[in-house]
């Protein structure tokens, strides 16, 4: 960033006064440019006792299987935009009735939440968005496990089959951090219990 957006003023990068962080901030109209993490909406599909998947057609991660999620929009819920996103990739119809929040995310290190709706599909009508190469169910045995494309999807869906064999979705929050050897570790933050069944 190097000209503000309101008076075309120079750019500089400082802690503004009673801040505590770096920030974009406007020399001539004392404007502070503030960067959020970015929210990342999907969901688990579930029909019968097989999820649904969508291998990548877009960087990152292209050619992997993943769960259809994307970037919330201004202006939607996180549910509604799980339920875009659901539609825009997999060509999945997905009802608010059948939605609960099963998974959340914290990744501090590139900024970023990730909230998974646990959803059961009425149908098995669903084929590839723009995003997918190819749209699939799989039951347990069959998910691509090493052609995941993220840790979330691969965390998320191991719960579920757990879950489900415990007949109980609890809502979990979890943190993920990199060491700096590039080790990834799973932090538990929190969970719920839900008696609610699919």
């Amino acid at each position: 960033m190097k000209y503000c957006q309101h008076c075309a003023g120079s750019i500089t990068h400082h802690i503004p006064p009673g801040d505590d962080k770096l920030r974009y901030c406007c020399i001539a109209c004392d404007v502070v440019f503030y960067q959020n993490p970015n929210n990342i909406v999907g969901t688990l599909p579930i029909y019968e006792d097989k999820v649904l998947l969508c291998r990548r057609a877009i960087e990152p991660r292209r050619g992997k299987w993943t769960l259809p999620a994307g970037f919330m929009e201004n202006g939607e819920t996180t549910l509604h935009g799980a339920i875009r996103e659901t539609l825009e990739e997999a060509g999945a119809t997905v009802v608010p009735a059948d939605c609960s929040l099963y998974t959340l995310f914290n990744l501090p290190y590139i900024n970023q939440v990730y909230l998974f709706f646990r959803t059961s599909l009425r149908a098995p009508e669903f084929h590839a968005g723009e995003e997918s190469l190819e749209v699939a169910l799989f039951a347990e045995e069959e998910v691509p496990w090493s052609e995941l494309a993220f840790p979330v999807v691969r965390i998320t869906l191991e719960q579920y089959f757990a879950d489900r064999r415990e007949g109980v979705f609890p809502v979990r929050m979890f943190d993920l951090h990199y060491s700096a050897e590039g080790q990834l570790s799973t932090f538990l933050i929190s969970s719920s219990t839900s008696n609610r069944n699919n």
